[in-house]
């Protein structure tokens, strides 16, 4: 008998932002696959058997889970955030792409989730009121060198940039080139936000201006949001300044 996968985004990381339909799917689920942070998310139950794996192993996750649904099991994939977004949803298709046929046979659904631009950008105002793009900083299944050609070119196209993974051991120095090649391109008062574990017990959000960013404000926890030369900073007596982009653009500023 043929089992399913779902796989399911568990938001930013606070209960509140799960959705009842990922809820649902976790509590009916009798394996649960994911990075081992992702999975201390999740509630324990009897019923259920739980394979933790190390974040860089998308792949092997995705192929075990699938052969596990092969076999009948009903299977779930947790993702952090929306799972469709730098996430284990492509994963899974490429795994299902490149396997055995039975596998695109299967039963296959994908749970949305808050990803962390939203969650950052509501915590601010609304930096993404206009035009956006989302952009990851890692390089490990890309060449830093189209990382930067997609800098600059959101940049110059007047985008408000999400940056996803922005920094890691491995890659220490990454985000501070790319607040440099920005700074080129951008005003120096531009807003930066960063957001580190919104919405969670070690919360961390903080704007700046560009021209004083520093890659060392930002760990692998945190989603970074650049502003185009359009948003702006609104100061409020005793309460934190909104970031917003306009939903307007002048014709001037095209």
């Amino acid at each position: 008998m043929s089992g399913k996968l779902t796989v399911i985004g568990l938001g930013p990381g606070h209960e509140s932002q799960l959705t009842a339909q990922a809820s649902e799917a976790l509590a009916s689920a009798q394996i649960l696959y994911g990075y081992g942070p992702y999975l201390d998310r999740v509630p324990e139950r009897a019923h259920q058997r739980r394979v933790a794996s190390d974040n860089r192993q998308e792949t092997e996750r995705a192929s075990d889970a699938l052969m596990q649904a092969a076999h009948g099991a009903s299977v779930a994939i947790v993702s952090g955030g929306d799972p469709g977004v730098f996430a284990m949803a492509a994963a899974v298709c490429q795994a299902m792409e490149q396997g055995p046929s039975s596998w695109r046979e299967l039963e296959l659904a994908i749970v949305p989730g808050v990803t962390g631009m939203l969650a950052v950008a509501a915590r601010v105002g609304a930096p993404l009121g206009h035009d956006f793009c989302a952009l990851s900083l890692s390089d490990n299944l890309k060449p830093w060198s189209i990382v930067e050609k997609r800098l600059q070119a959101a940049a110059a196209a007047g985008f408000v940039i999400a940056l996803y993974n922005p920094i890691s051991r491995a890659r220490p120095w990454q985000l501070d080139r790319a607040f440099e090649l920005l700074r080129e391109l951008l005003p120096a008062h531009t807003p930066v936000v960063f957001g580190r574990a919104v919405n969670r017990v070690d919360e961390c959000v903080h704007i700046t201006p560009l021209s004083s960013a520093l890659g060392a404000q930002a760990d692998m926890a945190t989603c970074v949001i650049v502003g185009s030369s359009e948003t702006r900073l609104v100061q409020r007596p005793n309460q934190a300044p909104l970031v917003y982009t306009p939903r307007s653009l002048a014709a001037s500023s095209t």
